[in-house]
């Protein structure tokens, strides 16, 4: 990434909080700026590092200034234009680029002395080498590490639900007692919240023994 947006980084995360600060503003500006609201999720919550490029493409879609999203604002600074755009979901622009960080290539070369013939490139001597077995381990166990930590990540979230089960019942069941549904449907009803609870153990031991066999991987 830049060194600009490694600064920046900080300040650009809070701007888009304030922005997204409303309920499913996430999923209105991700659908303004073609991207799915999962991704803009990763992006609030510092799962995920983004670019300029994707900055200047918040400013566009939703009317703000150029660089407005660079300095620090209080919730009461962003302008009606912008809030009005999210709310109604209506873009000022459309916005065709990525969000991925662009990193700077390396500037810093070897020259070889004058005179003196250059030394054969490293990659040119090593052209079809396999890469060591150590290497390849490492590489695999790396890869493998961040797999567990998603794992854990929706293990930890289906252990702990947004919304506990006894609390969606009792509010369920209110509702059944205002509506004042034929059996039919109380049967439905119950059958559906017994289905949730009974599939999200499931997922819970699955997600568990996925876990425990990908953190064997590569130890033996």
């Amino acid at each position: 990434m830049e060194d600009t947006g490694a600064t920046l980084m900080p300040i650009w995360r809070a701007n888009l909080a304030l922005l997204t600060r409303e309920v499913g503003a996430v999923t209105r500006l991700a659908r303004m700026m073609t991207f799915s609201a999962s991704y803009m999720k990763l992006i609030l919550s510092g799962q995920r590092d983004f670019s300029g490029e994707f900055v200047r493409g918040v400013e566009s879609v939703t009317g703000l200034p150029e660089g407005w999203m660079d300095e620090p604002h209080a919730a009461r600074e962003v302008p009606d234009t912008a809030r009005e755009a999210i709310d109604n979901e209506k873009p000022h622009g459309r916005f065709r680029g990525t969000a991925h960080p662009v990193r700077k290539p390396p500037v810093l070369r070897v020259e070889p002395i004058f005179g003196q013939s250059p030394a054969p490139k490293r990659d040119e001597r090593a052209a079809g080498a396999p890469a060591p077995a150590h290497a390849r381990m490492a590489g695999m166990r790396k890869i493998r590490d961040l797999a567990v930590q998603d794992v854990r990540r929706l293990e930890r979230y289906l252990a702990v639900p947004p919304v506990e089960a006894a609390a969606l019942r009792a509010r369920i069941e209110d509702v059944i007692a205002a509506a004042e549904p034929d059996e039919r449907v109380r049967a439905d009803l119950a059958g559906r919240l017994e289905q949730i609870e009974k599939h999200r153990e499931l997922l819970l031991r699955h997600v568990a023994r996925l876990h425990a066999l990908l953190a064997r991987l590569g130890d033996d």
